[in-house]
């Protein structure tokens, strides 16, 4: 079907911000300009993409479908452009990551430091998200490099570069407030504490409830969040018993111990991955290559 790239743009813009007049700002045209390509994409397409209203604009099932395939072409024009616009002597002109708080801040620091100090003219972006939501912005192009958890249910193995690091989960307790320490705890029997822990969309909570579910047990959290550290903190005061990755604990030995359990719990990874189907930018390469392989 021969449809102009003109219209999948004006599609992309809207579909991205789901407003017309804010795509007629981006793309520097009129609103009507940008309804009348939105009416003929539809037309030639056989089906509405949007659902049109006084207060808002969303997209329809075959809108939803659409953007799925665009997006990820959008993205590889901008870094067609990138790659040919850049001057700096890196590939890319940018190096863009995506990653979890906890990932940023305990593992990723020193060798971001040592990336800039190397190359300070290449800007460096990083996109905070857990580690399920950093494999689909890689998927859509829209990050160059993903260093996320692994196990990681919607990671391609296809994609994975390096394993940059391993580690354990631990339950940490406050000694002033569970005196659980000599002894050994089932499953079973923690349960029963009030458990901290991150959120359902996050790999640590799937690998958490895993655990559980392969003793048959169910595991109800008394409290959920986003934030290791936040639940460090909450731990640290009482509040609970945490479930965090050991690494996070290196400051706060004094304050909080390790609740030793019955069931061992196998050891995680952390890894570096790319966007196999998309040009690997000399940015990416030379991030990738100061990473440590383990």
């Amino acid at each position: 079907m021969d449809i102009n790239y003109e219209l999948y743009k004006v599609f992309y813009h809207v579909a991205a911000t789901l407003s017309f007049s804010e795509a007629s700002r981006q793309l520097y045209i009129s609103q009507s300009a940008v309804s009348q390509s939105i009416k003929t994409l539809e037309k030639k397409l056989g089906q509405p993409l949007f659902v049109r209203s006084t207060k808002r604009v969303t997209l329809t099932p075959a809108g939803q479908v659409l953007l799925k395939h665009i997006e990820p072409a959008m993205s590889l024009i901008r870094r067609g452009e990138n790659q040919l616009l850049d001057t700096t002597g890196l590939a890319a002109g940018q190096l863009h990551i995506g990653a979890s708080d906890t990932i940023c801040r305990y593992f990723l620091v020193p060798y971001l430091q040592q990336f800039h100090r190397r190359f300070p003219d290449v800007p460096i972006r990083v996109t905070n998200a857990t580690s399920l939501s950093c494999v689909a912005l890689l998927e859509q192009g829209k990050i160059d490099l993903a260093v996320t958890n692994f196990p990681n249910s919607n990671l391609n193995h296809s994609y994975i570069q390096k394993t940059v690091s391993c580690f354990t989960d631990v339950f940490a307790a406050s000694p002033a407030c569970f005196d659980l320490r000599g002894r050994e705890v089932s499953f079973a029997e923690l349960k029963n504490y009030p458990i901290l822990m991150l959120d359902k969309n996050c790999t640590t909570s799937q690998f958490l409830h895993s655990q559980f579910l392969q003793h048959h047990l169910e595991l109800i959290p008394q409290v959920e969040l986003s934030s290791n550290d936040l639940l460090i903190d909450l731990a640290r005061i009482g509040l609970g018993i945490a479930f965090v990755p050991d690494y996070c604990l290196n400051a706060r030995q004094d304050e909080l111990y390790v609740v030793k359990t019955v069931e061992k719990l196998p050891g995680r990874q952390m890894v570096a991955s790319i966007n196999p189907t998309l040009p690997v930018a000399q940015s990416t390469e030379e991030f990738l290559a100061l990473l440590p392989t383990v």
